[in-house]
C-alpha cells in the first residue's frame, strides 16, 4: 500500500524513525521489501534524479508497482529524493509519487522558500507531501556535491521562519551528516545540540536527517580485501537513529551502506568464482543480503514491528 509521508510522520514523531532507502534496479527493490516485510517495518522508497534516468522512470515505477502486488502486506510511500523545481513538479504532475523533496538548499534562503513554496502549492492540491531542505550537507552524492567548507549546519531560528512561509511538510536538516562514504573524521559526529534548537522551534514537525548510512567498518574491509579502494571512511553511529528519533526525526536517509553491500557482494562473488558469468548469480546473493541489511536498519531506526500499527492509522483515515 502506497501511503504518504504525512501519514507515517504521524505514527512515527517522537518515537521511532522511518527508514528512507534508494533503489536503482530490480534486485534493490526486491531486497528491500523482503527486508521490510520480514521486519514489519512501513519504509520509504526513495527515487533520486539519477535513478529516474539510469533505468527509464517508468521501468522503475513498473518495478515499484509489480513489488506492490507481490508484497501486498507491505505499507511504504514513494519518494522523490533531491528534485530540482522542474523534477518536483513532474513527479507531482505524474501521480505515482506520493511525496516529493524539492532541494533548493542551494539557493539564497529568498529563493529557497519561494521555489519550495511553488512545489508545495502544485504538490498539496494532489495530497502529496513535500520534503524541503535548509542548511548544506557537505560531500557527494550523484550530481550534488558541496566540499566540506562550503557545508554549514541548519540556523534552528531559520529553520522555523522557513516552514512558517513555504508550508512544507518536513524539513531536512544539516546537523553535520555529509553525502557519500566519506563522512567522519577523528571524534566528529551528530550536533544534537542543533537538532535540539530545531524541535524547541518546531515542535512536532517532522525533520529528516540525510547522509545518514553508517559505512560499516567489516563492509569497508571486505570490498577492500577483494580488490577495492575504500579508505578512511566512517559513517554515522546506527545506535544515535533512537536518540535522534526522540528530538523529531522521522526519516533517515540510507543510500550508501546498500551500495557498499551491492559492491561487497560482487566483488567477493567474482573474486571467489573467476569463471562465473551469470549475472543472476551474485542478484541472488544480493538480494538476501540486502534484505538482511534492510530489516538490520529498521530494528535500528525503531521502525521494525511497527506494520500492524501503521496499517491500523492509515486504513482509518
Amino acid at each position: 500500500m502506497i501511503v504518504t509521508t504525512k501519514s507515517l510522520f504521524e505514527v512515527a514523531y517522537g518515537r521511532f524513525a522511518i527508514g528512507a532507502y534508494n533503489i536503482n534496479n530490480l534486485e534493490q527493490t526486491m531486497g528491500l521489501f523482503r527486508g521490510c516485510v520480514d521486519s514489519k517495518a512501513p519504509f520509504i522508497i526513495q527515487i533520486s534524479k539519477g535513478a529516474r534516468s539510469y533505468t527509464e522512470k517508468r521501468m522503475l515505477e513498473a518495478i515499484i508497482k509489480a513489488a506492490e502486488e507481490v508484497f501486498p502486506e507491505a505499507i511504504f510511500a514513494v519518494h522523490l529524493d533531491h528534485g530540482d523545481e522542474k523534477t518536483a513538479l513532474e513527479c507531482v504532475a505524474s501521480g505515482f509519487y506520493s511525496s516529493v523533496m524539492i532541494d533548493a538548499s542551494h539557493e539564497d534562503y529568498a529563493g529557497n522558500v519561494a521555489s519550495t513554496k511553488r512545489v508545495v502549492e502544485a504538490a498539496h492540491k494532489k495530497g502529496i507531501s513535500v520534503e524541503a531542505e535548509i542548511g548544506k550537507l557537505g560531500g557527494v552524492e550523484e550530481d550534488i556535491k558541496v566540499d566540506e567548507g562550503n557545508a554549514c549546519l541548519t540556523n534552528p531560528d531559520e529553520a522555523k521562519r522557513f516552514v512558517q512561509e513555504s508550508g512544507c511538510d518536513s524539513l531536512a536538516c544539516a546537523i553535520g551528516t555529509s553525502h557519500g562514504a566519506y563522512k567522519f573524521s577523528g571524534s566528529q559526529g551528530l550536533h544534537f545540540d542543533v537538532l535540539a534548537e530545531i524541535q524547541k522551534r518546531l515542535p512536532k514537525f517532522p525533520l529528516v536527517m540525510h547522509g545518514s548510512s553508517s559505512v560499516p567498518a567489516d563492509e569497508v574491509e571486505r570490498i577492500n580485501k577483494a580488490g577495492g579502494d575504500i579508505k578512511g571512511s566512517k559513517g554515522v553511529d546506527e545506535n544515535q537513529f533512537a536518540k535522534a528519533a526522540e528530538l523529531g526525526v522521522t526519516k533517515v536517509n540510507i543510500d550508501t551502506d546498500g551500495r557498499l553491500v551491492w559492491t561487497r557482494v560482487h566483488r567477493e562473488f567474482f573474486r571467489d568464482q573467476p569463471a562465473k558469468f551469470d549475472l543472476r548469480d551474485p542478484g541472488k546473493i544480493f538480494m538476501a543480503e540486502y534484505a538482511k541489511f534492510i530489516a538490520h536498519k529498521n530494528e535500528k531506526l525503531g521502525s521494525a514491528g511497527k506494520l500492524d500499527e501503521v496499517r491500523a492509522h492509515v486504513t482509518k483515515k
